[in-house]
């Protein structure tokens, strides 16, 4: 089993900054592929970014240039940089993780999930 578990989420204005952290623990060997997404009130939940072990990156068109993924394998961390925040980020920001070795932001694609983190952007 994988234990994930979101920090760093608050309330910000626009054009403010954020940094989700997701800490791992227990089977961390099954977390080669680890990933943000997020679910505003009435939407789908959605792929944000995601990261494998050896730095394969990618990042949803919709947050891209504001939006940085990156890892820590010693710390078995992944943090979620997040800059001109906008009123439609407004969300909550999961963390997701799967041994898989292919790394996408596809939600079926990952089997362990955070309790989540909200993010709340006021203009």
């Amino acid at each position: 089993q994988v234990q994930l578990v979101e920090s760093g989420g608050g309330s910000v204005q626009a054009g403010g900054s954020l940094t989700l952290s997701c800490a791992a623990s227990g089977y961390t060997y099954s977390t080669n592929c680890m990933g943000w997404f997020r679910q505003a009130p009435g939407k789908d939940r959605e792929g944000v970014a995601a990261m494998d072990k050896n730095g394969y990156i990618v990042v949803a068109d919709s947050v891209k240039g504001r939006f940085t993924v990156s890892r820590d394998n010693a710390k078995s961390t992944l943090y979620l940089q997040m800059n001109n925040l906008k009123p439609e980020d407004t969300a909550m920001y999961y963390c997701a993780a799967d041994r898989r070795l292919m790394c996408g932001l596809v939600r079926r694609d990952f089997w362990y999930w955070g309790q989540g983190t909200q993010v709340t952007v006021s203009s």
